[in-house]
């Protein structure tokens, strides 16, 4: 079986970066229109002179006293690019890539708390080990236009005398705020969305609830900021407002569904394990026409989130696609069987053990399958309680899945996701010293320049 794995870089850059004088000067006082940020370039190096580490360093003011970023210099090429690129050269991939996505202004979704005061509103991270609130106005990984949106909101807080959150007291009004860039709208050309992306802003107010003494005050804030940042303001920055707030990632992830697509074959049969939402999983059943795809995830919260997914997939669709609310290290061989892709993006600290054992056994799966499928067709009433209620959770769109009393296939090729470097180099030295699999291909992907954790690894292993 093949392995196929998205990680680290060659020994030389498939990208030249080069630093505006936007990026190294100080920002002009915000609000304003968004700096054009610097490009980078897919094509090699036209000369041979090693890049100067100011190249594609970060230049911002906050570094050191923000915990956001801890690389500085070289954000093309991480620390631990080397490490990468000489652990799959040592297992026979000699052609690894690394891909990057922009090294600053990427950051499309930033959650910042607020402190201070109202004349003096701090805006940004937590100092590293501390609770104190490094104010980061001039931020150079945040989206240009989340900047822009940072400065409309702390005139908002300094004229509406809001108070920020007092942690030690629990007192004050406005704890945190996230900004969410929307890049998709389709009335641009492609190549103008991400810079003309509009703020979605989330206010996350220290009340129990709308109805709370300082609601007045939530209210004049978010019509301050639709007025001086919605679409009928001079700058219109805003997409909407809102009070609640998420997570962070950018459009590297993009990327990467883009080239794992490339290695599932048309019309595979797919088990997507800890599959969340089924982001990964339905997007290969729209691009690669999958015969059927199946998800496995253990939090029963993304179910919603899977149903409305599916209800924007388009109409040539034609798989037969389930979700299941089950543990993927439990009874593992249920879901690897009538697969021929399987797909896994476990948590950091990587493979479930038991999910491991059963990769790195896949032969002697094979052999059961096809036995035990020779001695009997007929279909075994199921009655372990864990399989019925993955079965009753489910949920089934498109085609019928096959029968269970027809030849069911083992799995030829595994592609893994990896945001977790060193338990990542574990799993995959264990399913390569079963012999059961050879690495095939890997690749690298620098989701946050600037910090160590950019790298998210996709790799995939053939079954021998």
């Amino acid at each position: 079986m093949t392995l196929r794995l998205l990680s680290a870089p060659p020994s030389i850059p498939l990208f030249t970066c080069h630093a505006s004088s936007t990026t190294a000067a100080a920002a002009r006082p915000l609000p304003s229109p968004p700096p054009t940020l610097p490009q980078l370039s897919s094509s090699p190096p036209t000369s041979s002179t090693p890049q100067s580490p100011l190249t594609c360093a970060l230049h911002c003011p906050h570094f050191q006293s923000c915990s956001g970023c801890t690389h500085e210099f070289n954000l093309h090429r991480p620390d631990i690019l080397e490490d990468a690129s000489d652990f799959f050269r040592k297992h026979g991939v000699s052609d690894f890539t690394f891909d990057t996505c922009k090294l600053w202004g990427w950051r499309c979704r930033a959650k910042l708390a607020v402190r201070g005061s109202s004349s003096d509103p701090l805006i940004g991270l937590y100092e590293e080990g501390t609770h104190n609130v490094v104010d980061i106005p001039q931020c150079k990984a945040h989206h240009p236009n989340i900047n822009a949106a940072v400065e409309l909101l702390r005139q908002g807080i300094a004229e509406l005398d809001i108070e920020p959150y007092v942690e030690d007291e629990g007192t004050g009004e406005l704890r945190y705020v996230q900004m969410a860039v929307t890049t998709h709208n389709t009335s641009l050309p492609a190549a103008e969305r991400y810079m003309n992306g509009k703020v979605q802003v989330t206010l996350v107010w220290n009340s129990r609830n709308e109805n709370s003494p300082s609601s007045d005050k939530l209210n004049e804030l978010a019509n301050f900021l639709w007025k001086n940042g919605g679409p009928k303001s001079k700058l219109h920055l805003l997409h909407s407002v809102w009070v609640n707030f998420q997570t962070s990632t950018n459009n590297a992830f993009d990327v990467l569904l883009r080239k794992l697509q490339k290695y599932v074959p048309h019309g595979a049969s797919v088990a997507d394990l800890y599959a969340g939402a089924g982001v990964i999983g339905l997007s290969l059943a729209a691009t690669r026409k999958c015969r059927s795809v199946k998800c496995i995830e253990i939090n029963k919260e993304s179910k919603a989130s899977f149903e409305k997914t599916i209800g924007r997939l388009p109409a040539t669709v034609d798989s037969s696609i389930t979700w299941h609310h089950a543990d993927a290290s439990r009874e593992p061989f249920l879901w690897l069987v009538g697969s021929d892709v399987v797909v896994v993006d476990p948590p950091r600290k990587g493979l479930d053990v038991s999910l491991k054992d059963a990769l790195q056994n896949i032969s002697s799966m094979e052999r059961k399958v096809f036995s035990s499928f020779e001695s009997s067709n007929s279909v075994k009433e199921e009655k372990r309680p864990w399989v019925l209620r993955a079965k009753e959770d489910s949920v089934q769109v498109g085609r019928k899945p096959p029968p269970e009393n027809i030849p069911q296939s083992v799995p030829q090729t595994l592609i893994y996701i990896s945001c977790g470097w060193e338990s990542f180099k574990e799993d995959c030295k264990s399913l390569l010293s079963s012999k059961a699999w050879h690495l095939d291909k890997a690749h690298g992907f620098n989701f946050f320049p600037g910090t160590q954790r950019y790298l998210c690894h996709f790799y995939n292993l053939v079954f021998v």
